[in-house]
C-alpha cells in the first residue's frame, strides 16, 4: 500500500492549511469567545466542502474518499479548529442541511458501553444531535434536551455541557450504520490528534532551534536533541496509522476496520499528548503561560482523547 500523496490531495490539503493560517490564527487563540458560535466560519467550512467532502456527486458533494477527508481533518488538529465538525461531517448523509452548514451537528458515542454523566461539547449551538448506539444511530432535536454549561472546560476553545435530560429520539439508522459512523468518527478525530502532534513537533523544533542558552541554540544539546527527535518519530508512527486507517475504510478489503481504526486511534492519541507535554518542556517557564499556545495543544489533546473512545478502550478492543 502506498501512501504517497497525489498532486491534488496535496492541493487539497495546503487549500486547508492557507484557510486555517488565514481564517483562524494561532496566534489569536487567546481571544476567542468559547461561548460565541461563529457562524461565519462555520459558514466558511460550509462553502469550502467540508461537510459535503464524502457525499456523491449527484448529492451535491465533492465524491472524495476517506483518505482525503484524513488529510482535511490533519489540518483541523494543526490549526485547532474548534467546533462539532468531525460530527455534522459524518452526520450529512442522515442530517438534512448537515451538509450546506444549515443544521449544526453534535453527537454522543455510546457504543463503547459508556454511562452518565453523559457530557456534549458545543451543545447550546447544535441543532441535532445523534447518538450512536449498539443498536442503531438515533436522532434528537437539540431543543427537546437539556444540559448544564461546565464552566471549568478542560480545552478553552471547547464549550462542554454536562447533559441532564436526554429523550430516546428517532431511529435513523442500523447498528451496522452506527458501527460505520464510530470507526469514521475515530479515524477522523485521530487524524485531527495527529495534527496536533505535527503541529507541537514543529512548535518545538522551531524554539529549540532560536532559544539560546550558554551562548548556543538549545537544539544543540543532546537532550533536548532526543526529545524532538521523539516527537518526530511519534508523530510519523501516528501518520502511518492514521492513513492506513483510512485507507481501509475507503478500501475494506484492504484491512480490518475496527483494527485499523483503533490502532490509528491508539498511535495519534500518544502522539498528540505526548509531543504536547514535550513541546511545554522544551519551552521550559515559557511553556506554561497563556502566551506560548503549547497549553490549548495540550487541553485539545486530552479532549480528543475522550471522543470516540480513549486509548484504554480502543486497547481493550484489540485485545
Amino acid at each position: 500500500m502506498s501512501f504517497t500523496l497525489r498532486e491534488d490531495q496535496k492541493a487539497l490539503q495546503q487549500g486547508i492549511q492557507d484557510f486555517c493560517a488565514s481564517r483562524f490564527p494561532r496566534d489569536q487563540l487567546g481571544e476567542i469567545d468559547v461561548w460565541s458560535f461563529d457562524r461565519a466560519l462555520w459558514n466558511d467550512l460550509k462553502d469550502m466542502g467540508v461537510f459535503s467532502l464524502q457525499l456523491p456527486e449527484e448529492d451535491g458533494g465533492l465524491g472524495l474518499g476517506m483518505t482525503d477527508a484524513a488529510l482535511v481533518f490533519v489540518e483541523f488538529g494543526r490549526a485547532l479548529m474548534p467546533g462539532p465538525i468531525v460530527w455534522t461531517h459524518i452526520a450529512a448523509k442522515y442530517i438534512e442541511g448537515a451538509a450546506n452548514g444549515e443544521n449544526i451537528v453534535g453527537g454522543i458515542d455510546l457504543t463503547k458501553g459508556q454511562d452518565e454523566p453523559l457530557l456534549l461539547e458545543h451543545f447550546e449551538s447544535l441543532d441535532t444531535v445523534i447518538v450512536l448506539r449498539e443498536d442503531g444511530v438515533w436522532k434528537i432535536p437539540q431543543s427537546e434536551m437539556s444540559g448544564e454549561p461546565v464552566r471549568e472546560s478542560l480545552d478553552p476553545l471547547t464549550p462542554t455541557y454536562l447533559i441532564t435530560s436526554m429523550p430516546s429520539g428517532d431511529r435513523i439508522g442500523d447498528s451496522s450504520e452506527s458501527a460505520r459512523l464510530a470507526r469514521e468518527g475515530t479515524v477522523l478525530t485521530a487524524a485531527m490528534q495527529l495534527g496536533v502532534a505535527e503541529a507541537t513537533t514543529e512548535m518545538s523544533v522551531a524554539y529549540a532551534g532560536t532559544r539560546e542558552q550558554f551562548d548556543r541554540p538549545i537544539g544543540k544539546f543532546q537532550a533536548v536533541k532526543h526529545l524532538c527527535a521523539d516527537s518526530f518519530v511519534r508523530q510519523e508512527l501516528a501518520r502511518g496509522a492514521v492513513y492506513g486507517a483510512a485507507a481501509t475504510l475507503e478500501h475494506p478489503e484492504v484491512g480490518e476496520e475496527n483494527r485499523a481504526s483503533s490502532g490509528a486511534k491508539i498511535n495519534a492519541g500518544e502522539a498528540a499528548m505526548q509531543n504536547a507535554r514535550t513541546c511545554i518542556q522544551v519551552h521550559g517557564g515559557m511553556g506554561f503561560t497563556w502566551e506560548v499556545p503549547a497549553h490549548f495543544f495540550l487541553k485539545r489533546a486530552w479532549v480528543l482523547e475522550n471522543a470516540f473512545g480513549t486509548i484504554d478502550e480502543h486497547s481493550d478492543l484489540l485485545a
